[in-house]
């Protein structure tokens, strides 16, 4: 089952729609439930990410028999620095994003914790590619 799902740049009132839409998808198959806990925070932190950092993008979601591989591809400033990023409290939100509760630099590390794979490639200028997947076993 492929989904794709567009997210807009600041659109906050909408930050978790595909999330949502992928977490009701995931329990309707009957995919178990913390691993659906996993999957949904992920995505979440990533769908923020793109968002609030970005200029919005897609969500590219492929659910299979044994796992799901979600993909979130934004249009924006790119990441200089993957390895900086990735560590808990770095952060280059703005200060209207920290205002609104979000941008705390915990985006990347918390969708670490909850994925099987992770892969992040960034291009300065062009954009970041997010590419997650949790295994259903």
């Amino acid at each position: 089952m492929h989904l794709e799902y567009q997210v807009f740049e600041a659109d906050f009132v909408n930050a978790g729609a595909a999330s949502s839409s992928i977490k009701k998808t995931l329990k309707q198959l009957n995919v178990n439930p913390q691993i659906v806990k996993r999957v949904v925070v992920a995505l979440y932190e990533a769908e923020v990410n793109a968002i609030a950092h970005a200029y919005g993008g897609m969500i590219y979601a492929d659910i299979e028999a044994d796992k799901i591989i979600v993909k979130v591809v934004d249009k924006g400033p790119g990441i200089p620095d993957i390895e900086w990023a990735m560590q808990e409290g770095n952060s280059t939100a703005s200060p209207e994003v920290r205002n609104m509760g979000f941008g705390a630099g915990m985006g990347l590390p918390n969708i670490r914790k909850n994925v099987d794979r992770l892969d992040v490639q960034s291009t300065v200028g062009v954009g970041t590619s997010v590419e997650m997947e949790v295994r259903f076993a």
